[in-house]
């Protein structure tokens, strides 16, 4: 079993956190510009807000999972740093909004103090690894996928190979073939498989690769029907490193891996996986399926009798929010979090609740609510009574009902056009004109503020993203309409389709009809995106064509919901991935870092991590030379070429074989101490020479004496 201890005992991130305090000075003083401080906070966890000089934190929970003592611990930090709410994302995150930036290395050290981590919970970096909410309890699961998340989750966590990207990337564990973590959408996805050989069980998952959405979507590719459980994070590493060498640098709208899979195509890009497997850290990599700690369970229950006001509405929750787990006579309780927002307050009290009755161990949905596990049946009657004194009992979980949003325009840059408080009403027309649909699980219903699909739009059955439209020299506030998405299961899915852009007041009529229309007019049991089918994208267009119409627009049409100013567009530079920075002398600069941390990656014999510092020492300084001579590639994989052609035959360099051969050593060895050394070696020496063709001079004492040392 892992010993685990504290983040903030392991002095790595004692000192990130020194760090980050040190930068946000430097910051202060104006010896480190905006766009470069912008990527060093957002792997840091810290998101710039819409709104100016406050940040949003994203506080990274490996596939949604905390403890009691950890939600209450961030329910604190709400309170003393934030505003008293939490917000869950569809990436099994929380949220804290409005927080002052000088403030979050303080944030960081008490999250620390219980596990709870930040970095690399934004930026271009492996982002929080998910999982489906139900892994470890769902009857149809093959195992338990939540060990296979937090070794995923711990192996790339501060890695060299991805702190760095062109983008971000994403990976998601489902428990089942059901496909619950939507692997389809994700750079890699995975499903869990068993076969059996000479009577032995293997485990195993299927692997799709290259997926995404966004607002161009990629359907994931096949990789692996079956790979054995040993090979899944080495893998997964190879994939990485093709993405971090090959994938765009320049243009930030094609920079992720799923435009370099479609513009090379799977096969060469497996091929070139296959070609980092010397290199790799771990061959073989073998999970430690008891690393997490088993939940805890209250000693005693002391359940008090209950009398229903409304034993038609406990029947309804038990029926949409409940079911029984694997775990014969233990239940799972769903909690709907309405737009996944929830006051600290609340979720004292919920936390309580979950200490007194079921197991320590609360996991996010994918869908921004909570599942609780574990419970006793004798214990629901009274826990439904207590989630009800909380505003928490509302029946419909992953329902029609439970529409997933983003926050939109509340706080995001990104944000056109409200994603939240028109959820709020669409929820509330249904709940009014159509309460059976708390039982439809067919039809989901997903909202985001842009095109960027946070709120998973391009999924949904019924989605809408935000923008607006133009009449004459005003702009009014719109939602574009989305038909069709959908996961069939086992790494299969549809986007939804484009179908028309509406006035964002009349959307909740919008979905009167869309709904009305497929009650009428379906065929007994036909599921919703087959009656898309049948009817087809032209004929919802032309049944919602009239609410286009801007010739009878009324005043209210030019102000956005939860809103009472007239609209408009206010969309500033997005954060959900780092910047480039393209300073010679920063880029000079950086590599002596990353030389630093080669060095130190060398003395603590972290020989893999050392050998990838010392490549991005070559890449970084390269790039740098590049740039003097007016040449900006778009790749890691260009910046070696592109020296080679520019740089190979300078006087200054004398390069005793080739820059491309030297800096491609990474491919062709084996990460060992010998190699290690060697590669460190050439990368100061290389280094050196880049700063004295600059005449630029070390920036610290400590890298003067790493660079004569080499």
């Amino acid at each position: 079993m892992l010993s685990f201890r504290t983040e903030l005992e392991n002095p790595v991130v004692e000192k990130e956190i020194l760090d980050l305090e040190k930068k946000i000075k430097l910051y202060r003083d104006g010896k480190i510009d905006e766009e470069k401080f912008r990527s060093l906070r957002l792997v840091r966890g810290v998101y710039g807000q819409r709104q100016p000089g406050v940040q949003m934190v994203r506080i990274k929970l490996p596939f949604g999972k905390l403890n009691v003592k950890q939600l209450l611990k961030i329910a604190d930090i709400s309170d003393e740093y934030s505003t008293g709410m939490l917000h869950l994302t569809t990436r099994q995150d929380i949220q804290v909004h409005f927080v002052s930036l000088d403030k979050t290395p303080e944030l960081w050290a008490k999250l620390a103090e219980d596990d709870v981590t930040i970095r690399e919970a934004c930026g271009n970096t492996v982002r929080n690894v998910t999982a489906s909410s139900s892994a470890g309890i769902d009857p149809e699961e093959p195992f338990d996928v939540s060990p296979y998340a937090y070794e995923a989750f711990r192996f790339f966590l501060r890695n060299p190979i991805c702190q760095e990207l062109g983008r971000k990337f994403k990976i998601s564990f489902s428990s089942s073939d059901k496909d619950s973590a939507y692997s389809f959408i994700h750079d890699v996805g995975l499903i869990p498989k068993i076969k059996f050989e000479n009577g032995n069980e293997i485990r195993g998952f299927k692997i799709v690769v290259g997926g995404g959405l966004g607002a161009q979507p990629f359907h994931a590719f096949l990789a692996h029907e079956f790979l054995h459980e040993d090979f899944v994070i080495p893998f997964i590493e190879g994939v990485i490193r093709v993405f971090d060498r090959y994938g765009e640098r320049k243009n930030r709208n094609r920079a992720r891996l799923k435009f370099l899979t479609d513009k090379i195509g799977s096969e060469e890009f497996l091929m070139l996986v296959e070609a980092e497997r010397s290199a790799l850290k771990e061959k073989i990599y073998k999970i430690d399926r008891n690393i997490l700690p088993m939940p805890s369970f209250p000693e005693n229950s002391n359940i008090s009798s209950v009398d229903f006001e409304d034993k038609k509405e406990y029947e309804k929750w038990i029926k949409t929010n409940v079911f029984e787990q694997k775990q014969k006579g233990f239940y799972a309780v769903q909690i709907k979090i309405l737009l996944g927002n929830i006051s600290t307050g609340k979720a004292r009290l919920l936390a309580q609740l979950i200490k007194d009755l079921a197991a320590d161990d609360l996991r996010i949905t994918v869908n921004q609510g909570f599942l609780v596990r574990f419970l006793k049946k004798d214990a629901l009657p009274f826990f439904y009574i207590e989630l009800k004194k909380l505003g928490l009992a509302e029946p419909g979980f992953d329902s029609t009902l439970d529409i997933t949003a983003c926050p939109g325009t509340d706080t995001c840059n990104l944000g056109i056009s409200d994603s939240t408080s028109i959820s709020a009403e669409l929820e509330r027309v249904m709940h009014a004109e159509y309460p059976d649909l708390i039982y439809n699980n067919d039809i989901k219903i997903k909202i985001s503020g842009c095109m960027n699909s946070c709120g998973q739009h391009g999924i949904a059955n019924i989605g809408f993203h935000g923008s607006s439209i133009k009449n004459g020299k005003r702009v009014l506030p719109a939602l574009q309409l989305m038909l069709g998405g959908g996961s069939f299961g086992n790494g299969i899915g549809r986007f939804s389709e484009r179908i028309i852009k509406i006035p964002s007041r009349r959307v909740p009529d919008a979905l009167r009809i869309i709904l009305d229309d497929y009650k009428d007019n379906s065929m007994e049991g036909e599921y919703f995106n087959n009656y898309y089918d049948r009817k087809g994208k032209i004929y919802f267009n032309h049944l919602l064509k009239h609410l286009s119409d801007l010739t009878n627009l009324k005043e209210t049409d030019y102000i956005d919901w939860g809103d009472n100013e007239q609209f408009s567009t206010a969309v500033g530079t997005g954060e959900c991935a780092g910047v480039i920075i393209d300073l010679v002398a920063t880029l000079l600069y950086e590599s002596q870092e990353k030389l630093e941390w080669a060095e130190d990656s060398l003395i603590n014999k972290a020989f893999a991590d050392s050998i990838y510092h010392s490549y991005s020492v070559f890449v970084s300084a390269a790039k740098a030379l590049l740039l003097t001579k007016d040449v900006s590639p778009t790749t890691l994989h260009g910046i070696i070429n592109e020296f080679q052609n520019h740089f190979n035959n300078e006087p200054s360099f004398n390069f005793k074989s080739d820059f491309k051969e030297i800096t491609m050593q990474i491919n062709q060895n084996e990460p060992s101490k010998e190699f290690a050394e060697k590669y460190f070696k050439q990368a100061g020496d290389f280094l050196r020479t880049a700063l004295a063709y600059r005449n630029i001079r070390p920036i610290s004492s400590k890298k003067e004496k790493i660079l004569a040392a080499v």
